[in-house]
């Protein structure tokens, strides 16, 4: 009965939307306790692995995506704004000399 439920949640699973990163987390934190618990039959643990095989994988391919858009974002918008802040500082500055002129 388990493995029935197991194999229904698998294939249930590859029909719907990829879970987000914390579902996907916290669906492979308890594949994990499951198997450290050692109480599945060898099909379940089986199919338990490869589960958490994926899961694990859509976490990684997440996590790279978000490194991904963090170094996008360092190299053009934090750029761009310290350099306006650099800017900033010097207008001021010369509004400042203007004014004692």
């Amino acid at each position: 009965m388990y493995l029935l439920s197991q194999m229904e949640a698998y294939m249930a699973g590859k029909t719907q939307k990829t879970p987000s990163f914390e579902a996907a987390l916290a669906e492979l934190e308890q594949v994990v306790a499951e198997m450290e618990a050692g109480q599945l039959p060898l099909e379940g643990a089986l199919a338990a692995y490869k589960r958490g095989a994926e899961l694990l994988q859509q976490c990684r391919a997440r996590l790279e995506d978000a490194q991904q858009q963090v170094r996008i974002l360092e190299e053009g918008t934090l750029k761009n704004f310290a350099a306006g802040i650099a800017d900033s500082s010097s207008g001021a500055g010369n509004a400042a000399r203007r004014e004692d002129a």
